[in-house]
Parts: structure tokens; C-alpha cells; sequence
């Protein structure tokens, strides 16, 4: 994981944020009904490569491959106390990149060993 994390600050080692949901508390009747929003928080992963992808004349405007450190993402799962980084992706509402919010298309893991070292997140805005 050193080789990667490594590998992907010399290749430029941007941000970017993941953009979670703030758990509802159980008690607040508005919650419960949906009539209030918990809010959200930004989690910063870094380091990040951020690549252009073609974008199709009638898809998206704005299409980006994301090579995300697998450490960092062991670290925001931790913090947010999840079960895998699956976990994590699928509880994502999207991700901040500068001024842009990107919706997760797809994401892919790359393993060596048995341990994955590197995440491929596809995004769309």
C-alpha cells in the first residue's frame, strides 16, 4: 500500500472529499417521519489521481476516473465505522471535486495478494 500511496502523490496527489449522510437521531419524530434532513459531512480522502474520461455527446458533461489510496479509504471507513470500503462507496451521496459534486458510477478495486492497494471510482457530473 506504501508503493501506491507513493506512486499516487507523485503522479500529482490531489483531494477530493466523500459526501456522507450525518446519521439521523432515532429519538427526533421529524426524522423518523422524513421531514427533516440530518445534514451531511465531507470526508477528505487523500492522496487522489484524478483522470478525464470522454464523455459522450448526449451523457454527462464531466467524466473523471478517480485512483483512490487504499489506505485512505481504510482510514475513512474506520472513522466512519463501516463494514468494507463497499460500504463505504455505497453510502456515499457522491464526491467533492473542486467546485464540482460527482455522482459515483462505478467503482472497481485493485488487489495484489489478496490486499487491495488501489480503488478506481468512475464519477460523473
Amino acid at each position: 500500500m506504501r508503493a501506491a500511496d507513493a506512486m499516487l502523490r507523485a503522479l500529482g496527489g490531489d483531494q477530493v472529499s466523500l459526501i456522507l449522510p450525518l446519521p439521523a437521531t432515532p429519538t427526533d419524530p421529524g426524522s423518523q417521519l422524513g421531514l427533516s434532513d440530518p445534514g451531511v459531512q465531507q470526508v477528505p480522502i487523500s492522496p487522489v489521481v484524478v483522470r478525464n474520461l470522454n464523455a459522450s455527446g448526449s451523457g454527462p458533461s464531466l467524466r473523471l476516473e478517480l485512483l483512490l489510496s487504499a489506505s485512505a479509504i481504510a482510514d475513512a471507513v474506520e472513522a466512519q465505522a463501516l463494514a468494507s470500503a463497499d460500504a463505504l462507496f455505497h453510502a456515499a451521496l457522491g464526491i467533492q471535486f473542486q467546485s464540482s459534486l460527482l455522482h459515483i458510477e462505478q467503482m472497481t478495486t485493485d488487489c495484489f495478494a489478496g490486499v487491495a492497494y488501489l480503488y478506481r471510482v468512475v464519477a460523473v457530473e
